[in-house]
């Protein structure tokens, strides 16, 4: 039975994406997938609260879709987690609404892959800078996948790298929502671009 996607986007200058607009885009043509721009429906960060846990709970997949802004996401995700997530809906006594629920963020970083390592300009890998998304997920009991991710993205359209992104962001979104993703191969890779580089055959 196919799986309800919830994306939750957040760009505060959407105008000016070269890489975010069009992922926005084919996202919104895949069916069972339900697109939230955060920052059109809440110009002024006023989020109803009720509103959001109600559309979590008719989701089984839940994605944030944001650039990567100081090694995390745009302020309105942070805002959103700090109002939605609360004690004894997301966690907590009584906190199940999203046990079991799938989570993983989809982003672009302005930086090339080799600068996220240990060697690199920015010392640490992205599921490492990420690790506060991946525990806050475990402790609303959810699954948490590795980041999907653009990296180079303010040269990905010169170099011609951003529809190849989009055909693999697709798949992703496809294999997602009819359960053909290994889940526990995708939990312990580093990216999901290296789980759909491995499994491109059966998708």
């Amino acid at each position: 039975m196919p799986r309800n996607i919830l994306i939750l986007f957040a760009h505060p200058s959407l105008h000016r994406s070269e890489a975010n607009a069009p992922l926005l885009a084919t996202a919104r043509q895949v069916d069972g997938v339900s697109v939230i721009d955060l920052y059109a429906e809440y110009p002024n960060f006023a989020i109803d609260i009720d509103k959001e846990q109600q559309r979590l709970r008719q989701h089984e997949i839940v994605i944030f879709m944001h650039p990567l802004y100081w090694y995390s996401t745009p302020a309105i995700l942070k805002e959103w987690q700090d109002l939605v997530l609360e004690y004894g809906f997301a966690y907590g006594a009584g906190g199940t609404a999203l046990k079991d629920k799938i989570f993983l963020s989809v982003t672009t970083a302005g930086a090339n892959a080799d600068a996220y390592c240990a060697e690199g300009f920015n010392h640490f890998s992205l599921r490492e800078l990420m690790r506060p998304l991946e525990q806050t997920a475990r402790i609303c009991g959810m699954h948490y996948l590795p980041p999907f991710v653009l990296y180079g993205a303010r040269t990905a359209g010169d170099e011609n790298r951003i529809q190849p992104h989009l055909e693999r962001w697709q798949r992703l979104l496809i294999a997602l929502r009819d359960n053909t993703l290994d889940l526990n191969q995708a939990q312990s890779a580093a990216s999901l671009n290296d789980v759909l580089s491995l499994s491109a055959e059966d998708m």
